[in-house]
């Protein structure tokens, strides 16, 4: 589990491809050690695990599952990752609960500025839209943030300098994928209702 909020990023380094997926290095200043090869890290909002570390460069890997629906599809040398560790006992959450489990990407149509914060607004699959809340959490990128208004083809969001600081949100330009996680709590009233319409 995850809270979204994010202190560190990470560039990556190397990228091997197979038939399988993809194995990622990625350069950061997090404290892993070998001793927390199998730790979970949330890359970009997606959890992929700890496979190896060595001089501050930590390796993952992806399946073509989490390719197909991420946007690492398009991932390359440089790009910077924003890296989360995972919630420990007892641990303060500021943002909201995250399994880092990317339901999709969306695509920037717009940014305009106010008032030194920035407003993106997304495009998302139609089949997406629906499960949107007005004013609910949402992971961008493995950054908690909230849905400031639903449109017809999507979403839009603010984003504060301190988080454009600290995240690679700051980088975003129009057209480009962001991984999407929509809130788990909004996921399970959807089933719940679902299921109790079937009787």
């Amino acid at each position: 589990m995850f809270n979204g909020i994010i202190y560190k990023t990470g560039k990556i380094k190397k990228i091997f491809k197979s038939n399988k997926g993809l194995n990622i290095f990625i350069s950061s200043n997090l404290n892993l050690t070998k001793k927390n090869l199998g730790m979970s890290v949330a890359c970009d909002g997606v959890c992929l695990t700890l496979i190896s570390v060595s001089n501050k460069l930590s390796e993952f890997y992806l399946s073509n599952e989490t390719i197909k629906k991420s946007k690492f599809k398009h991932l390359k040398f440089g790009d910077q990752i924003n890296l989360e560790l995972p919630l420990k006992f007892g641990q303060d959450i500021s943002g909201h609960i995250c399994q880092g489990h990317v339901d999709t990407t969306a695509k920037l149509s717009k940014i305009t500025i106010e008032n030194k914060s920035l407003i993106f607004k997304f495009r998302i699959n139609k089949s997406f839209i629906k499960d949107l809340v007005q004013k609910a959490s949402i992971l961008i990128n493995g950054v908690s943030l909230t849905i400031s208004k639903i449109t017809k083809i999507g979403f839009e969001i603010w984003v504060i300098p301190h988080t454009l600081k600290l995240t690679n949100l700051s980088k975003l330009k129009k057209g480009d994928l962001v991984n999407v996680e929509i809130d788990i709590l909004s996921k399970y009233v959807k089933k719940h209702l679902n299921e109790k319409k079937k009787f």
